[in-house]
């Protein structure tokens, strides 16, 4: 089973998955990948109404609410932070070998996200 990255198309979140549910998810919204959270908006918005849009409709509506949030200087300041947080974390996975059981943990509490003690090894 071969894993590959994969970007949403409105959301432009990036995930890891096989190619088999890649594939299988692309069937459901005309070829176009989506993350989990926005496929559940776009069927949403399928069955929002009266009327019952199709896929193009409820995808161009939920594409043009991820393009009005991404324009949004906070989500622009929080997707940044995201980024860093990740290249961070990027940078801490060479210190664990391969079969180690050692791996980072999340710490209970949010006020100490920069500390290097909130680190818990299990």
């Amino acid at each position: 089973m071969e894993i590959e990255q994969v970007k949403c198309e409105c959301c432009g979140l990036r995930e890891d998955c096989t190619q088999d549910y890649i594939t299988s998810v692309k069937s459901n919204f005309e070829g176009v990948w989506l993350c989990g959270l926005c496929s559940e908006a776009v069927r949403d918005e399928m069955n929002k109404g009266k009327k019952k849009r199709d896929v193009e409709e409820a995808m161009g509506a939920h594409m043009s609410f991820c393009r009005k949030i991404r324009a949004n200087p906070a989500v622009r300041v929080a997707d940044g932070m995201r980024q860093m947080l990740r290249r961070r974390s990027d940078l801490s996975s060479p210190g664990v070998q391969a079969g180690s059981s050692k791996r980072f943990g999340r710490s209970s509490s949010a006020s100490q996200v920069g500390d290097e003690s909130s680190m818990s090894l299990y």
